[in-house]
């Protein structure tokens, strides 16, 4: 079998995390048997290919999906059904505390069967060098090259997503997005973003920053999110909510389940705001279908008068009617089958 590449790097297939990376050049390369191994990644360094070779075991593969979140992570193991297998979960703290956390669950949940590590986190990020660009809601997490970190101990291809962009794959591979050719994602947890999905493929923009829906400006003034008064995520996101001074998001759906007028007219507020940003998204991207996750899909029904009113209001009529408005389907199993769906590279 002949490999048109100058170097080539084999994973032996130990079972273990840290498995010994054995080098060979063109010429040793040319007795590799061909049914016994699967190309998983290859990428352009320096005019060489690297190249990834794993062991097919002849059973259904593995993956590790690390869902990195603003208040908590998690890490999960599935199978390529986007079926959790096995996970935990732990709080968000600092950069270093948190990524001891992340290797120390991954090593902890590993078998023989795990092909490759993904990770969903907000954004900014570089999904291609695999850097975390300090997120607003991730203190401290700048130029963080995560899927370097996690190859150099797992010796696995390592892969990283924008949430948004992950949960809009994971909802329409397994979710409520099914079907759809046009639909887009918003994440509605900590902060607000959207992954686009656009006849049919995963929309990134120019620099993978499409999406980010949370920056727009909604006021001039009043709640931070992202960074920037007034806008979108200062209103539409659990950091948002919180900071009408009546708890988390959680605590205030709670108070409108006792009827606490306050905590509904905050809830009607929110659902105004958010028919505000689905009306721009209706009428730029003319969607099938809206799929929101997290808060909504808890709480929506506290919200979900105001914001139609306003949709109806504010969006053209054919595309409104065109596209429906549901919660995520996946509930609480989303963020770890949205890291699953970036470790199976779901996302050409």
């Amino acid at each position: 079998m002949w490999f048109p590449m100058r170097k080539m790097n084999l994973i032996r297939w130990t079972g273990k995390p840290n498995q010994k990376i054995v080098h060979l050049n063109r010429k040793n390369a040319f007795f590799l048997k061909a049914f016994c191994y699967v190309i998983l990644n290859v990428t352009w360094r320096k005019r060489k290919y690297s190249c990834i070779v794993t062991k097919v075991m002849g059973d259904m593969g593995e993956y590790i999906g690390i869902d990195i979140g603003g208040t908590k992570c998690a890490v999960s193991r599935g199978d390529e059904r986007g079926k959790i297998l096995a996970r935990q979960s732990f709080l968000t703290l600092d950069r270093e505390q948190t990524l001891q956390q992340i290797f120390e669950n991954t090593e902890s949940l590993w078998t023989d069967r795990v092909r490759t590590i993904g990770v969903s986190c907000g954004g900014p990020l570089d999904s291609e060098k695999g850097w975390i660009l300090g997120p607003p809601n991730l203190p401290g997490w700048d130029q963080v090259p995560i899927t370097e970190l996690l190859r150099e101990r797992f010796c696995v291809p390592a892969y990283l997503e924008n949430d948004a962009d992950a949960c809009a794959v994971a909802e329409w591979r397994f979710g409520a997005g099914q079907g759809c050719d046009n639909m887009i994602f918003l994440t509605f947890g900590t902060g607000l973003g959207a992954g686009l999905i656009l006849n049919g493929r995963l929309y990134k923009g120019a620099c993978g920053m499409a999406g980010e829906v949370g920056h727009v400006r909604l006021f001039d003034g009043g709640h931070v999110g992202y960074k920037k008064e007034g806008s979108f995520e200062g209103y539409c996101s659990g950091g948002g909510i919180a900071q009408y001074g009546m708890g988390s998001a959680g605590e205030l759906a709670k108070l409108a389940g006792e009827k606490n007028e306050q905590a509904l007219e905050i809830w009607h507020r929110t659902g105004e705001y958010l028919g505000r940003l689905l009306a721009i998204l209706v009428d730029v991207l003319n969607p099938d279908r809206i799929v929101i996750g997290s808060i909504y899909a808890r709480a929506g029904q506290y919200m979900k008068d105001s914001m139609e009113q306003v949709l109806r209001e504010e969006a053209l009529a054919k595309s409104r009617r065109a596209c429906q408005i549901v919660p995520a389907g996946l509930k609480e199993a989303l963020g770890d089958v949205a890291a699953l769906c970036v470790a199976m590279n779901l996302f050409a």
